[in-house]
């Protein structure tokens, strides 16, 4: 167990949540599909993520529901087997308990944010969400990232590679995720993964694929992957907004020189609850606006347990409707 609390901002310097798209629905095949929207345009999106450590299902499960109800436009898992707050206890998988949630809730778009890449195979990644998707009737978001807890692999006996690497199979296995999304049957020959001839079925409702997420700021290798192959861009936002210009220009600039419009590419962080409880609405809505003035369009609040539902009511009442407006 670890014997102090750990941050993810040692890899990949950044976690958030993700910006749902708009969708549209279509017909085809006989059976209703939800075509993926761009992203770029929408409004502010608020979101959520429950930890699910030092809980129980039934407590994640009400907070979920409840945010549900409220209104939230996201609602998120982690990918951990033990507590990353440094303490003993326990803590439940992400995706197993992201499709029991995603049967009890209604409207949310739901993810795990995000998947540790070096847990799962990707073209098992790719049939879990494919599965989730047919489950929450296409409200899945898929959000990757390259994996960073080292106690955890040495704990379950999973490889942890170097940070290259770690960020080189990551791209891997967006293009094998993508391949087995859009095509019939896949053929993949990777450094680290392959497939032969694979098919997938059923597709995931959202077409061509649900949205992909994909977390990190690394500079070689994560940031081109994002700018080439998300549809959101999962990044710790400095508490100076002229520092988060920076950041999102550096980004733009870079989708621009692979040939990307940077609008496709929904930027979203994270708040905390230091940042809202206790605090006048209008200073927690500054903050919002700053940062969405620079480019952030979705904003996820990152809660422990026990879950302050009181504080996700009072942001939900006096934040969001003045935010989406």
């Amino acid at each position: 167990m670890v014997g102090m609390p750990v941050s993810r901002r040692g890899f990949i310097k950044g976690v958030g949540a993700v910006a749902a798209a708009s969708m549209l629905r279509v017909r085809g095949g006989g059976a209703e599909q939800v075509r993926a929207a761009a992203p770029g345009a929408a409004r502010i999106r608020f979101g959520v993520q429950p930890r699910p450590e030092q809980t129980t299902y039934d407590d994640i499960l009400r907070c979920w529901q409840t945010c549900d109800e409220l209104g939230f436009d996201s609602a998120f898992t982690f990918d951990h087997f033990m507590p990353i707050d440094g303490k003993p206890g326990p803590c439940l998988e992400g995706w197993t308990l992201l499709s029991a949630l995603a049967a009890q809730t209604k409207h949310v778009k739901v993810g795990v944010l995000v998947t540790g890449n070096t847990y799962r195979y990707p073209a098992v990644l790719a049939k879990m969400a494919a599965t989730v998707d047919q489950v929450s009737h296409g409200r899945l978001i898929l959000g990757m990232g390259a994996a960073w807890f080292a106690a955890e692999h040495t704990a379950y006996g999973i490889p942890f590679y170097s940070k290259g690497e770690r960020a080189r199979r990551l791209v891997e296995s967006v293009q094998v995720v993508k391949a087995l999304f859009t095509q019939d049957r896949a053929t993949f020959t990777g450094r680290y993964y392959q497939l032969k001839d694979a098919p997938f079925d059923p597709k995931p409702v959202q077409r061509p694929h649900p949205p992909i997420l994909i977390g990190g700021m690394g500079p070689k290798v994560v940031l081109p992957l994002v700018a080439r192959h998300a549809d959101i861009w999962n990044f710790f936002a400095p508490d100076d907004p002229a520092q988060a210009n920076e950041t999102i220009a550096r980004f733009d600039a870079l989708c621009q020189k692979v040939g990307r419009n940077p609008a496709e590419v929904e930027k979203q962080t994270t708040l905390h609850p230091k940042e809202i409880a206790g605090r006048p609405a209008k200073e927690v809505q500054g903050r919002v606006r700053a940062l969405a003035a620079v480019g952030v369009r979705h904003f996820v609040v990152s809660l422990p347990a026990p879950y302050d539902m009181a504080m996700l009511r009072a942001f939900a009442k006096d934040v969001m409707p003045a935010l989406r407006d």
